[in-house]
């Protein structure tokens, strides 16, 4: 019985592992992916969130969470990966940014046969959806599910406990120049809803439109919101301060959020949800 036990143990490490991704593309590995390249900051938070840390072989620029993830070798940036160090690194899985890494260096590794799975969470059940799906090719699904459960259940409590508060108008800002934010469409505005903002921008045509300082203030929201360059800069807040003539300026309701815990489709995002949220309770209480 023992015997034929250990027998049975290599079949079911090498169990075939699938998963479709955001472009509804099934990728199969032969067995669970033990050299993992992940070609975004988020991509490797997903990884690491998903049980599969100690597997990634490759990271990109800004892949500085969880802190282990600055000792991995970097193979570019998400705009431009240094493809021969990235081969040099023999990853068996490659998880790629839809809309960030270059199309054509990503149809590259397609074409060497190279498994790529293409990932773009752009809701909160997306993002524990990729976990789940990270989990199940690495074969770590006991951690990976559980961290995606237990960033739902949180992302349920925020969406219970501000369900009714009150409309605040909000502009976030995404980026300083070109001055840019996000539509209802963007993840960050799915967190602008559920804490109970109203997004000036929200019904733009582009996922990250670009804006200028006159729609602004033409728009007149009552909240800004803006990250910055790095976790601590908040220099991108100071413009506003120009301006006294939006509520936002008037009623001191300018604030920062460090990006990498919004602008990143990670489970930190619950935590920057809920800092997002306790500012939006600041506007409220300044009325």
């Amino acid at each position: 019985m023992c015997g034929a036990l250990w027998l049975a143990l290599p079949l079911a490490v090498a169990e075939p592992r699938c998963a479709t991704d955001d472009l509804g593309q099934e990728v199969c590995l032969d067995a669970p992916a033990q050299r993992i390249a992940a070609l975004s900051p988020g991509a490797t938070e997903l990884v690491w969130s998903a049980g599969a840390g100690d597997r990634v072989v490759a990271v990109v620029a800004y892949s500085d969470y969880p802190p282990e993830a600055r000792q991995v070798p970097s193979v570019g940036s998400h705009t431009r990966l240094d493809m021969e160090r990235l081969l040099q690194l023999a990853p068996d899985l490659i998880i790629a940014w839809v809309t960030g890494n270059p199309s054509g260096q990503v149809a590259t590794l397609r074409q060497m046969g190279l498994p790529v799975f293409a990932i773009e969470p752009r809701s909160f059940a997306a993002v524990s959806h990729t976990i789940k799906r990270l989990a199940t090719l690495a074969g770590t699904e006991a951690e990976g599910f559980a961290e995606a459960e237990r960033f739902a259940a949180g992302i349920a409590g925020l969406q219970a406990e501000f369900a009714a508060a009150d409309p605040v108008p909000v502009f976030y800002q995404v980026w300083d120049a070109p001055l840019m934010t996000v539509n209802n469409d963007h993840l960050i505005g799915e967190m602008i809803r559920l804490c109970g903002g109203d997004n000036v921008f929200g019904e733009l045509d582009r996922l990250v439109p670009r804006i200028s300082v006159e729609a602004v203030v033409a728009a007149n929201p009552e909240a800004i919101l803006a990250g910055g360059m790095g976790e601590e800069n908040r220099h991108w807040l100071t413009r506003w301060q120009a301006f006294p003539g939006i509520t936002a300026t008037a009623r001191d309701n300018l604030f920062f959020i460090p990006p990498s815990l919004v602008q990143r489709p990670t489970p930190r995002m619950l935590q920057g949800t809920r800092l997002f949220c306790e500012k939006l309770e600041i506007a409220r209480a300044r009325r």
